[in-house]
């Protein structure tokens, strides 16, 4: 199937004319999105079967929240998939992969950067509005669409297996990114007493809070919604703070090659606390609190581990667009850790 092009059966089973133009937005890379107009106008997307394995968990979760939601905080604007002609919300092409469909919600932007520290306000009290909200459900209820997606112990075990397996060359190429994440092992044994100390409350988390997962009003700039709820399942606060501060404090992205361009925003980093406080501390243990300096930490150590695992077993994972990428992001991120480490206490 070309990157462009949706399948007639699918278009069908959503009761959308198969005359409808379409056309990519989006800049993500897991799944292929489209916008479609048909009279209204609406977000279609393939989801990636070889990366989120259970998509029925994903809808399962979805709909659990979106009713919880629904009752409780029935303002909150939850993004939730429309039904096919049959009630289902995910419809398999002859390839099996699953499509959905959402509303487009108007007049509303997403951003790839954090450029002030009103965006990093907005975003983290938006991450932050959903966990607060979903603060009560009852976490049983979720289960994992992708599995100890953010468990550092399990991603450095991964780590040491490549490295065990990849040849004298490979290991040859990433010798000073594999020493210098070896030199921060001891952050996987406080990620692990952390948990195993039950200190951190597990509730529903997003689970992936890049910035461009937020829709921000296209006048007004400030957060609508939260959207990408694929990795909505239990987590702890330290997943989604973490991450926003991981993608957000450096004025450049982890594809950066330059590591002197990578530096600390400190004024990005207040904001991005400010605006998740402001939602979640009146839900937070003392001990959660205490947590928060590492929460960057934490999750900037274990996606430099994921890329370097990536590279020693030969790029398999994360799509490259050219040999030494995963390289560069390893490395990118291990030097983002260790301005981490100075700057945050």
């Amino acid at each position: 199937m070309s990157e462009a092009s949706i399948p007639a059966l699918v278009l069908d089973a959503f009761g959308l004319s198969p005359y409808a133009s379409y056309k990519p937005i989006g800049s993500g890379h897991i799944h292929q999105t489209y916008l479609v107009e048909d009279g209204k106008k609406f977000v279609l997307q393939r989801v990636n079967k070889n990366v989120f394995t259970k998509p029925e968990v994903i809808a399962t979760n979805n709909r659990i929240a979106a009713n919880y939601l629904a009752k409780n905080f029935p303002e909150y604007l939850f993004p939730t998939a429309l039904p096919d002609k049959n009630g289902s919300e995910l419809v398999y092409d002859v390839e099996g992969y699953p499509w959905r469909v959402y509303p487009l919600i108007e007049n509303t932007i997403t951003i790839d950067f954090v450029t002030s520290e009103t965006e990093a306000f907005e975003a983290a009290s938006g991450f932050g509005r959903l966990t607060r909200n979903l603060n009560e459900i009852d976490c049983s209820l979720f289960n994992p669409t992708l599995d100890r997606f953010h468990d550092l112990g399990w991603r450095y075990q991964q780590f040491e297996e490549e490295l065990a397996s990849a040849s004298d060359h490979v290991k040859e190429q990433v010798a000073e990114e594999i020493k210098l994440a070896i030199g921060f092992r001891y952050l996987v044994n406080e990620y692990n007493q952390l948990i195993q100390s039950g200190s951190l409350k597990q509730r529903v988390t997003h689970n992936d809070t890049k910035i461009n997962n937020i829709l921000f009003d296209r006048n007004s700039h400030k957060a609508v919604c939260v959207i990408d709820l694929d990795t909505l399942m239990p987590g702890y606060f330290i997943y989604d703070l973490g991450d926003m501060v991981r993608t957000c404090v450096s004025p450049v992205s982890e594809e950066e090659r330059d590591v002197s361009k990578i530096t600390f925003r400190k004024e990005i980093y207040d904001a991005l606390l400010t605006g998740y406080l402001s939602e979640m501390n009146a839900s937070m243990t003392l001990e959660e609190r205490k947590a928060i300096p590492f929460a960057g930490k934490m999750m900037t150590y274990i996606m430099a581990l994921r890329f370097l695992a990536d590279f020693l077993r030969g790029n398999t994972y994360y799509h490259i667009t050219y040999p030494d990428q995963n390289k560069v992001r390893a490395r990118n991120q291990l030097y983002l850790l260790k301005i981490l480490m100075e700057a945050v206490h």
